[in-house]
């Protein structure tokens, strides 16, 4: 789980992360730890209002994603949905994109984009889904606790993205 992000421009001069990963796990499994909620609940962001969000996998579904330290929600909305091969959702002005592709039986390559606005926010965008991948991954191979020491990735990604 070391496979390190890129940054990237998109189109209309917003900055884009990506990852690519090979998963080895189907695809169909993968879909289900990006779209049921009893799976996101272990590895993605804990700012997703599970109580608020029924994540509906349909265009136009509404999220809800409320910061630890309290203040307003900021709302996200899906966009597209292909199962089991591709989601996307904004959350706020960003935008998070998961393509599934699978490798036989028994693998997929998982490739996620964050596109945002603010160069520097990077790093830490990097880091933060370098450790959400991670999460991930573990989550599927059934192992809990294993976690990438964050500010050391920050550092990586901040020298990486410069």
């Amino acid at each position: 789980m070391t496979d390190f992000g890129s940054l990237g421009m998109t189109e209309d001069g917003r900055w884009a992360v990506r990852f690519e990963r090979v998963i080895a796990h189907p695809q169909a499994k993968v879909w289900r730890s990006l779209t049921e909620t009893d799976q996101l609940r272990h590895w993605f962001v804990d700012m997703l209002d599970y109580d608020r969000t029924q994540f509906s996998v349909e265009p136009g579904a509404q999220l809800v994603f409320v910061a630890k330290a309290g203040g307003a929600p900021t709302f996200g909305k899906v966009s597209e949905v292909e199962p089991p091969r591709l989601l996307e959702y904004s959350w706020g002005d960003e935008v998070l994109r998961w393509e599934l592709e699978p490798l036989g039986d028994e693998a997929c390559r998982l490739v996620f984009v964050n596109v945002f606005a603010d160069r520097d926010a990077a790093p830490g965008l990097g880091a933060g889904w370098h450790v959400g991948l991670d999460r991930l991954e573990s989550h599927l191979a059934g192992v809990s606790g294993v976690e990438a020491a964050w500010d050391r990735l920050t550092g990586h990604y901040a020298q990486a993205f410069a």
